[in-house]
């Protein structure tokens, strides 16, 4: 097997993913990921693609992420992770679509309205 080159999102964040066979290294952007993501949350929702298809420690990932926040990197991290483990292998799918792992959330953050503060908070009304 080659190495395999997929993509995902979540909200502003975009990661470009390469799988390979290895012995479970993750690197984002030329570091590793306990030093890129310090949150052990977000460490945790990186992982889980391997963890629900029992890969731990199979497959290397070399990830180049830009945009958003950690929490959206991490998101869309996760969700290339899925899309390149069934590109590996399609027994894969039935069990990350189980999970939730192979759909892109759409949340996005809401446009500031004019005339008001934020998307939906109004300035303060005065009667008089």
């Amino acid at each position: 097997m080659e190495t395999i080159n997929t993509s995902g999102r979540r909200k502003t964040s975009v990661a470009r993913v390469y799988l390979s066979p290895g012995k479970g290294n993750i690197t984002v952007n030329k570091k590793d990921v306990n030093e890129y993501f310090t949150v052990p949350i977000l460490l945790g929702t990186i992982q889980k693609p391997f963890v629900v298809t029992e890969h731990q420690g199979k497959y290397d990932v070399k990830a180049v992420i830009n945009g958003g926040g950690i929490t959206g990197q991490a998101g869309a991290l996760s969700l290339a992770i899925a899309k390149a483990l069934v590109e590996a292998d399609e027994a894969n799918k039935p069990v990350l679509r189980a999970n939730g792992l192979l759909t892109r959330d759409p949340r996005m953050v809401e446009r500031k309205k004019p005339g008001q503060k934020k998307a939906r908070k109004r300035f303060q009304f005065s009667k008089r």
